[in-house]
């Protein structure tokens, strides 16, 4: 049977407090919507329609990636109204799955056990066990332990406030007696909404046997209302991805001070201290120790590699046995080869260092080609941009640059070369050879320093 997954996603959002659409608002680095989009994945559905209403425009341009039908809900008149707006999009496929933009951290296995349980019946609801259920509809079964309906709250007697099991919201359904359901459900409510939870109680009229599951974790079905209820999906969210790591052989100074907003990749015997966070898609090969506070974006690190404390490395290519830090920057298209150091206050961009060399201190390396065994002095920058165009600098092998050095592109600088320390070098510097920019030094013995006029 063919699958068609609805995500409502059309909410205000006013607790949030935010002119950002609350389905925008970032967990793990990642929009709340798009971790129910990536979840949806597995499933081999034919289409998913996202219903959009507050900031839609906003919503498609930020989930652009995504494919899925966006469908208006342009009046929330309810959980059920938006279902039918999205019901024309599915109109070739045999079952519907609704899920929410709003509840992150479903899972795939949740789902697919949902509609597994479904597979014979018109109707599958997911539910929930809560201690404490005050605030959530209730599902009321038979004495043979069928599903009746869903009772909310304000409505419900003290016996059906005693039940624990809830309602969730997920549900899946064959299309057609979906349709049909809809069609009938009343708004003659306080809202004067159209509820979703009131099929539940039409299919029971209609003699539907209803399915249940219940998801491995009540976190995979707990909403975002607030930023509060954010924060704390944030940290049951980074918790996982911590253990889940540990188990795998990563070690972890502190899980409770790791933030991971993307994918790593990591082989064994890879250390990380605390406060570090991983974003994009991050690879670390064995044996790579991270220090404290270090940022990893969209990077790739060799074997026994070492980064020390604070550095931010993003969109970088690393080789095996470099050092970098403490205070190292890198930033995209800089590739550093096997052997190579990079010390503190340094920043390389769209520059590859070759192996064995080194820029142990205050050094701004952008737009430059620097061969094996270079050394780079403390305070040596490359000139690479002219206010209109950037332009290469290129340093061949074994040479080295002496400190406070200016390299002003285009200009190449020989194998094996010199250059003396506070030199501004604008033309090409041959290989083997001593190269310098310097003026006389003078003293003028009867120079005397300004001095302060007294205060009358």
């Amino acid at each position: 049977m063919t699958l068609g997954v609805v995500i409502l996603a059309a909410g205000l959002g006013k607790r949030m407090c935010s002119k950002l659409p609350k389905v925008l608002h970032p967990l793990a680095g990642k929009p709340l919507l798009a971790h129910v989009l990536d979840a949806t994945n597995s499933l081999a559905a034919e289409r998913c329609v996202v219903v959009f209403g507050h900031g839609g425009a906003q919503v498609q341009t930020a989930l652009a990636g995504y494919d899925c039908v966006w469908v208006e809900q342009a009046q929330q008149q309810g959980t059920g109204h938006a279902v039918m707006q999205a019901m024309p999009a599915l109109a070739d496929v045999d079952r519907v799955l609704v899920l929410y933009g709003d509840v992150p951290l479903i899972t795939p296995a949740t789902l697919r056990r949902l509609i597994t349980v479904s597979a014979n019946t018109a109707l599958g609801v997911l539910t929930a066990e809560l201690c404490n259920p005050t605030g959530y509809g209730r599902i009321v079964r038979n004495h043979a332990g069928r599903v009746l309906r869903i009772v909310e709250q304000r409505d419900a007697t003290l016996a059906e406030q005693e039940i624990s099991e809830v309602n969730t919201g997920f549900l899946v359904a064959d299309r057609a007696q979906l349709a049909d359901w809809l069609a009938r459900i009343k708004n003659d409510n306080a809202q004067s909404e159209f509820y979703l939870t009131d099929v539940i109680a039409l299919a029971a009229q209609d003699g539907v046997v209803i399915a249940s599951a219940q998801p491995s974790s009540l976190a995979e079905v707990t909403g975002v209302n607030d930023r509060v209820q954010l924060a704390e999906l944030e940290r049951v969210y980074q918790h996982d991805a911590a253990e889940n790591l540990m188990r795998s052989g990563v070690s972890l100074a502190d899980p409770a001070r790791f933030d991971l907003r993307g994918t790593l990749h990591a082989d064994s015997d890879v250390s990380l201290d605390i406060n570090v966070i991983i974003e994009g898609e991050v690879r670390l090969a064995t044996g790579v120790r991270v220090g404290p506070n270090c940022v990893l974006k969209n990077c790739s690190i060799g074997a026994n590699t070492e980064i020390f404390a604070n550095c931010v490395i993003e969109g970088a290519e690393v080789g095996a046995n470099a050092r970098i830090g403490p205070f190292a920057r890198l930033r995209p298209a800089a590739q550093l080869a096997d052997d190579t150091h990079v010390g503190n206050f340094v920043e390389i961009k769209k520059t590859t260092l070759g192996r064995g060399s080194k820029a142990n201190h205050l050094s701004y390396l952008g737009d430059a080609e620097i061969g094996a065994g270079v050394n780079i002095g403390a305070g040596t920058i490359t000139c690479n941009y002219d206010g209109v165009n950037k332009s290469l600098t290129q340093i061949g092998d074994a040479a080295f640059i002496g400190s406070n050095t200016a390299l002003v592109a285009p200009v190449k600088v020989g194998a094996g070369a010199t250059i003396g320390a506070g030199s501004v070098i604008s033309r090409d510097a041959p290989a083997q050879q001593l190269t310098l920019t310097r003026s006389r030094q003078t003293t003028i013995p009867s120079w005397q320093r300004p001095q302060k006029k007294p205060v009358k």
